[in-house]
């Protein structure tokens, strides 16, 4: 058996696509919920049988209600031990990915029974308001302004038509989330706003992409992960949205750990380190973990500590190279000296994966500049004796600095 579940745009039948109709006629018997009567009368001139005796509640149905779902996927159910195994559709107003809440546990009911379903959107039901109340005002030419609902449905559209985007998974994706990660950092650090703009929207394209995927099985919606992010943050700044007190912004830290340990995954977690994502950068998640670490006391009182065990790492290191250790030990007590270091970054307040990133861009220029140089003479940078690197290593510094 299968189910078509098809938008229906915003209730005008002059806004009902050519595609949703053609789908519904595919399947002729079809249940509409909370449907104009302008909208189905439509539908039965065009040929299309209504059943609406299949659902008890529309309304709730679409709120989903596990009641009404329970009951109408059973009716689905019972059709189908009768005998029947044809195509059956389900009318929803607006774009089902955007305007029906009910969707992710209808989807997981009709898997839990072997059900096959199909989503056709349709004109979401925000679409036309927005046009209503645009004003009616010339647009800059070749541009278009279009709404957090017309980017969703751009993602349905695109899982839809297009060979790549059907091809995707969540895991598949995740090469693209961390590139256009890096590329939103990359911007920001050459403060070029107008890329910015661009990057943010690739990141944000990530985030409906694999809202979408959930959306798909019945998992969550992008709606689910707006709600979700909504009632976090209010529920973890009682000093904005409620009555809370918090003096400063230590205050608030502590504050904040303890809201988050009482939440379902803090509870869960055997550890205050538990939560810092294993792929995050090496420097950046061990900085991550010291701050919770100070968080609970456990720091140095001063930044003259963390130099002096830097001077100790720096010692057990060398000790370990002179009495010939194996390579994981020098490695081990090198580790240590790396870790030390970003303890320090963490007490002069400064970010160690920035730090390190802008050593990297220092070295790349002074670099290319010796090259560039080299290369004005006729040579590489490998025809050069170790003094006269040295030399052209000088002149990049001061060059650099200029």
């Amino acid at each position: 058996m299968l189910l078509r579940i098809v938008g229906l745009g915003p209730g005008d039948p002059a806004l009902l696509t050519i595609g949703s109709l053609d789908a519904l006629r595919q399947v002729r018997r079809v249940t509409t919920l909370v449907a104009p009567p302008d909208l189905t009368g439509y539908l039965r001139d065009a040929g299309i049988t209504l059943v609406p005796e299949l659902v008890r509640d529309a309304a709730l149905l679409v709120r989903g209600s596990g009641d009404e779902v329970s009951a109408y996927v059973q009716s689905l159910a019972n059709r189908r031990s009768d005998g029947d195994e044809g195509a059956w559709g389900l009318g929803v107003l607006g774009n089902p990915l955007s305007d029906f809440p009910g969707l992710p546990p209808l989807l997981r009911a009709l898997q839990e029974l072997g059900i096959r379903t199909e989503i056709l959107p349709g004109m979401p039901r925000a679409t036309l308001a927005a046009s209503l109340s645009m004003p009616l005002v010339p647009l800059p030419p070749k541009s278009a302004h279009h709404s957090f609902d017309d980017l969703v449905e751009i993602m349905a559209r695109l899982r839809l038509g297009c060979p790549w985007d059907r091809e995707q998974t969540h895991r598949t994706l995740v090469p693209y989330l961390i590139e256009e990660t890096y590329e939103v950092v990359e911007t920001i650090e050459q403060a070029n706003l107008e890329g910015l703009c661009e990057e943010l929207g690739d990141v944000l394209l990530q985030i409906v992409f694999h809202a979408q995927l959930a959306a798909e099985i019945g998992a969550f919606t992008v709606a689910d992960v707006i709600d979700a992010l909504s009632n976090k943050m209010i529920r973890r700044h009682p000093h904005v949205f409620a009555d809370a007190v918090i003096e400063d912004v230590d205050a608030q830290w502590r504050n904040w750990e303890q809201l988050k340990a009482q939440e379902k995954t803090g509870r869960s977690r055997k550890s205050r380190l538990e939560g810092i994502p294993l792929h995050l950068g090496a420097l950046q998640r061990g900085q991550r973990m010291q701050e919770k670490a100070a968080r609970v006391g456990f720091d140095w009182p001063n930044v003259s500590g963390v130099l002096d065990k830097l001077h100790e790492e720096l010692s057990e290191l060398a000790q370990a190279r002179r009495e010939k250790h194996d390579d994981a030990h020098v490695r081990e007590e090198l580790g240590d000296v790396f870790f030390t270091l970003v303890n320090l970054s963490r007490c002069l307040g400064i970010d160690a994966e920035t730090a390190m990133r802008e050593a990297n861009a220092k070295f790349y220029q002074r670099f290319s500049f010796m090259e560039e140089r080299a290369a004005t003479d006729g040579k590489t940078l490998s025809d050069l004796t170790l003094a006269e690197l040295e030399v052209l290593w000088q002149l990049a510094k001061t060059t650099s600095a200029a």
